[in-house]
């Protein structure tokens, strides 16, 4: 009896969502975690501020970085040696607490370190969809969904876990379980035996006498002489600019003006709820209607959605608002990973998603900066309706451009 013959059916899927969630899981505690510590240690909101912001440079500079690893190292080496780097990382918060002490300095340098490897690791298991989607013979576009779908689940639960931990054992301690989620998540990829379509690919376009240009650049090139990636990848940039000082900036500032902490986790959750919920849905969806048709109820589902939440209504209605936000973006991230697959060389893979993933981190911190200081001088009723209309204009510009005008 072969190995295989004792594993249940689509155990492939099983180990990379395993990994997909532990990761995520893992993150999302050690994104609370972190401030908490410094809270607890320096009681300086600003310095906790200063290692929120450089900690989100590392996905910026090193996401090309990993994906040009992925494609000339493996997929698998990458996502294994990422999480392993990960959980070393986080671990030297409790290492370093217990026998030097730890400082302003030495938080931020670990915080700074951790954050390198998660962009290398999020990039390889993305590239690995297409690997486990024909070794389990699934449809990709209903992986993709699963996996985004996974993600999400992830981030909803692991800030209540990371609450939970830091209440019970302290902030010090729940890095430990932080690095164990990473370490399983290592372990579900070194036992997953699946193909390697980016070697592959890349021998089968050297046999055939093809330019196979290595080059870091690549990706980014890769991706610009895609018109529709190009108009897709820069209109997440865009959105993820506007949007995400709505979620970091606007609300909580207005749920703090009103005292009322907890409406903001309803807020979030039902968001991240209604987010999941579109991402599982996503293979159901892209089998009954064209992509197309797709992209324009993602984006004009978003911005029906926003806009009333701009008004800020009573607590039922923007969490309503909100959910159906997060339902309309929530196949976004799936159908643009599907249209990789589709339409890049798998060998290119790793450097394209490493390119979008930079993308998506470059625009929203000087988003954040000028939302703050929007909501200083404007108050936030005001900022809320721009950046509602700015997501709306935005969604109904990406619409009239012509590669979204054609099938695809």
């Amino acid at each position: 009896m072969k190995e295989s013959d004792l594993m249940p059916k689509n155990y492939q899927v099983i180990l990379l969502q395993i990994s997909n969630f532990s990761s995520g899981v893992g993150n999302s505690i050690v994104m609370i975690t972190v401030p908490w510590l410094i809270l607890e240690r320096t009681n300086s909101p600003a310095f906790a501020g200063l290692v929120a912001a450089i900690t989100a440079l590392p996905a910026i500079l090193i996401s090309p970085i990993g994906g040009w690893m992925v494609d000339n190292l493996g997929r698998r080496a990458v996502s294994i040696g990422a999480d392993l780097l990960s959980a070393l990382s986080v671990s030297a918060f409790p290492i370093v607490a217990f026998t030097f002490g730890l400082s302003n300095s030495s938080i931020l340098f670990i915080a700074v370190v951790g954050a390198a490897f998660d962009p290398a690791g999020y990039t390889a298991r993305k590239t690995i969809l297409a690997d486990v989607a024909k070794a389990s013979h699934i449809k990709l576009d209903q992986l993709n969904g699963i996996h985004e779908g996974f993600m999400g689940v992830a981030w909803i639960f692991g800030p209540a876990i990371g609450a939970f931990l830091i209440s019970s054992i302290g902030s010090i301690h729940t890095f430990w379980v932080s690095a164990g989620l990473f370490i399983i998540a290592a372990a579900s990829i070194a036992l997953l035996k699946v193909g390697d379509a980016g070697k592959q690919s890349l021998q089968l376009a050297k046999s055939q006498g093809e330019k196979t240009d290595q080059k870091l650049s690549v990706g980014f090139k890769t991706l610009w002489d895609d018109k529709l990636l190009r108009i897709l990848s820069i209109a997440i940039l865009i959105l993820a600019a506007v949007y995400l000082p709505i979620e970091s900036v606007v609300l909580p500032t207005y749920f703090e003006n009103i005292n009322n902490p907890s409406g903001l986790g309803l807020v979030i959750s039902a968001l991240a709820a209604g987010s999941a919920l579109g991402a599982f849905g996503y293979g159901w969806i892209s089998a009954r209607i064209q992509r197309k048709t797709l992209i324009r109820m993602i984006l004009m589902g978003g911005a029906a959605s926003v806009l009333p939440m701009a008004f800020l209504p009573p607590l039922p209605l923007l969490m309503t608002a909100g959910f159906f936000l997060g339902l309309s973006w929530g196949p976004y991230n799936p159908l643009i990973s599907s249209l990789v697959q589709e339409r890049i060389p798998a060998h290119l893979h790793g450097q394209v998603f490493g390119v979008q993933t930079a993308f998506f981190h470059a625009a929203p911190p000087l988003g954040m900066v000028l939302a703050g200081l929007s909501v200083e001088h404007y108050g936030v009723n005001a900022t809320y309706l721009f950046l509602a209309i700015a997501l709306s204009v935005t969604s109904i510009f990406v619409l009239l451009t012509k590669p979204l005008r054609s099938n695809f």
